[in-house]
């Protein structure tokens, strides 16, 4: 039998059992990571709004995906730190909740984003003389606006059928942070919402966007086989790249943990993997676009010798 929300005490957040030296070490080694990560897209945002040049669709859409990158981090990392050091690791039920629901929320959004991204870059390749009529500025607005309404409309409809769960105990999130799947485990019961919920995780957010990334990347690919010269066909590849980077980073990840099997080492398994979702993917993201683009590092030039003529 299951108990009222409002009567469940605090949950206990297990993280990482190691020794108090190595846990200070984790502590200055997440908190550079995580101070770098805000750094990197506070700068890729920053260019993206400064520089007229990189005021284009696919920069409008890196610059969402640089706001979700730091909101995705701030919501997990805090929190992570602050149970480096103290060692009663505390969770009040609502804010674990809250936490589950924005993680969620961002993840889910930052998805959305990288299939509009996936598909702009299909427009710019097989429709080039069309693209500014077809992604035209109220299109991207509209894009953007959809890609946030959907995630965070998806997230709460998750977190209202969560609060739906009977929780009788124990208390103990084996988890860095409140996560859905973790949160799911506390429950008295596997229940029909448990499925739901998984499986609208995969279809939606994991399956669902990679099917449409799929078809996008099958039409560029065919109009890059098209291209006569070698250089016009590794110029429009490299349009690509970074893209493809992130996506193979972000949904590789994400594909072991929520559709992999289940084993004995599972759960330390996610607990490495959603870090590496919440520090090192927020810091990769600008890197991977700021080092493998032209017009980014051009953008940082020009900043760079604005800033040492003032």
């Amino acid at each position: 039998m299951g108990v009222n929300q409002s009567w469940i005490p605090e949950l206990i957040l297990v993280g990482f059992q190691l020794s108090a030296e190595m846990e200070m070490l984790l502590f200055w080694i997440f908190s550079l990571l995580y101070i770098f990560s805000l750094l990197a897209n506070g700068m890729i945002l920053g260019l993206i709004c400064l520089d007229h040049s990189l005021h284009t669709p696919m920069y409008f859409f890196l610059s969402h995906l640089a706001v979700i990158d730091m909101s995705y981090a701030s919501n997990n990392v805090p929190k992570m730190l602050a149970n480096l050091m103290n060692k009663k690791r505390t969770i009040s039920f609502v804010p674990c909740i809250m936490q589950t629901f924005l993680y969620f929320a961002f993840a889910a959004t930052e998805c959305l984003i990288l299939v509009v991204m996936s598909y702009d870059r299909y427009v710019a390749i097989c429709h080039p003389l069309q693209y500014t009529v077809i992604m035209s500025w109220r299109v991207c607005i509209i894009l953007a606006l959809m890609s946030w309404s959907c995630g965070f409309a998806l997230s709460l409809v998750h977190a209202i059928l969560l609060l739906r769960l009977p929780f009788c105990g124990p208390w103990d999130v084996n988890h860095l942070f409140c996560e859905i799947l973790s949160v799911l485990k506390l429950a008295c019961a596997d229940t029909w919402v448990n499925q739901v919920v998984i499986f609208t995780t995969c279809v939606f957010v994991l399956v669902g966007p990679l099917c449409l990334m799929l078809v996008s990347y099958m039409h560029i690919v065919g109009a890059i086989l098209k291209i006569q010269t070698k250089e016009g066909r590794i110029k429009a590849l490299s349009t690509c790249s970074s893209h493809l980077c992130v996506v193979g980073l972000f949904f590789g990840i994400a594909m072991v943990v929520y559709i992999v099997p289940d084993s004995n080492q599972r759960e330390e398994q996610e607990k490495m993997l959603s870090l590496f979702h919440s520090l090192f993917n927020p810091m990769l993201n600008p890197l991977i676009y700021s080092l493998r683009n032209a017009q980014v590092k051009g953008a940082l030039h020009r900043a760079l010798q604005r800033t040492q003529s003032m």
